[in-house]
């Protein structure tokens, strides 16, 4: 069972598990929004009713003080699904992983030196550097601040999630749903 984690504004932030959010509740960093109606937690003495929305009491902005994590979905986000040589959308199941500066002549796997690439363009630079295979980037590689959507990407409403959730995910889908003309 997972819990929906929101911000001291209401705001959807995360999902976690029915412990974690426990233990948030229990340490008094959160407190319960919605239980599941149907599931209860059992101690040795007491019965407690299992969150299904917990929010958080206080403003939490140590949570991005690393930065934004290092990951695929990340990356992608960053550079909005777009290969970095040619332009062209790539899915995000499909999409390389590019080094830059090629891990053979020194490059690092980080932010500063990963790139999205479709498979064709990765092909045809191969272990060279961009000015080596006479290819230009699109935009230099950054560590980024924040992704606009990183959260809510993963916070979209789908049949499969408790009911509770509804009001503050459609929320979400409301401020990040493509207009048309």
């Amino acid at each position: 069972m997972e819990t929906l984690v929101l911000n001291a504004s209401y705001q959807p932030v995360n999902r976690v598990s029915w412990r974690e959010a426990f233990c948030l509740v229990f340490t008094g960093r959160a407190e319960i929004v919605e239980t599941y109606a149907d599931r209860v937690i059992r101690s040795a003495c007491e019965v407690f009713p299992m969150p299904s929305i917990v929010r958080f009491v206080r403003r939490v902005s140590y949570v991005f003080r690393g930065g934004v994590k290092f990951n695929r979905k990340n990356l992608y986000l960053r550079d909005k699904g777009r290969c970095q040589y040619c332009g062209e959308r790539v899915p995000s199941n499909a999409f390389d992983f590019e080094h830059v500066l090629p891990r053979a002549q020194g490059g690092r796997t980080r932010w500063e030196n990963i790139v999205v690439a479709c498979f064709p363009c990765n092909q045809r630079k191969g272990n060279r550097t961009p000015d080596q295979a006479n290819m230009k980037l699109r935009s230099k590689p950054v560590r980024p601040k924040y992704l606009p959507g990183a959260a809510s990407s993963i916070l979209v409403w789908t049949d499969d999630m408790p009911l509770t959730w509804r009001d503050y995910l459609q929320s979400v889908r409301y401020w990040h749903v493509a207009l048309e003309d």
